[in-house]
């Protein structure tokens, strides 16, 4: 089974989290950034270069908090499982240009409606994963924003 890396954009609005899904390449489905790691890369490094090649958000990852969940892909052969390491990423800035904003859309989401946004049942499971700790999430995020130069 092949590894991937990827985020969980979010945002905090007092006690409330959205996240940013983007669209996948060929289908245009609701999913979250992902991507391999280059070679000598570590994981927060990829992550945060996937989220800006295919979101055009930057942020904190939170790295005390991985979520590892295979996500389904088409293949020639098809359906094919990937292991994908999740971490969640607190975004702090969202550029109008990035380079795949040709190529995808996002959308933001409230963390409680995230659940209909994806028709896929592997994103679902990924996002109930989120749900299930987003109180440590949150308490995280807001030390970081409160550490964020004004």
């Amino acid at each position: 089974m092949d590894h991937k890396i990827g985020v969980i954009p979010f945002s905090v609005d007092g006690d409330r989290i959205a996240i940013m899904f983007v669209t996948s390449q060929k289908r245009g489905r609701w999913i979250l950034p992902k991507g391999n790691l280059k070679a000598d890369e570590k994981h927060k490094q990829g992550c945060k270069r996937e989220a800006f090649e295919e979101a055009g958000v930057t942020g904190k990852i939170l790295k005390d908090f991985p979520i590892t969940t295979a996500i389904s892909k088409s293949t020639e052969k098809g359906l094919a499982q990937t292991a994908v390491t999740y971490y969640p990423m607190l975004v702090t800035d969202q550029a109008s240009e990035w380079p795949e904003k040709h190529k995808r859309e996002r959308h933001w989401a409230l963390l409680k409606d995230a659940y209909q946004v994806t028709d896929r049942e592997d994103f679902r499971h990924l996002i109930g994963l989120f749900d299930a700790i987003s109180p440590a999430v949150l308490a995280t995020a807001k030390r970081k924003i409160e550490q964020l130069p004004s």
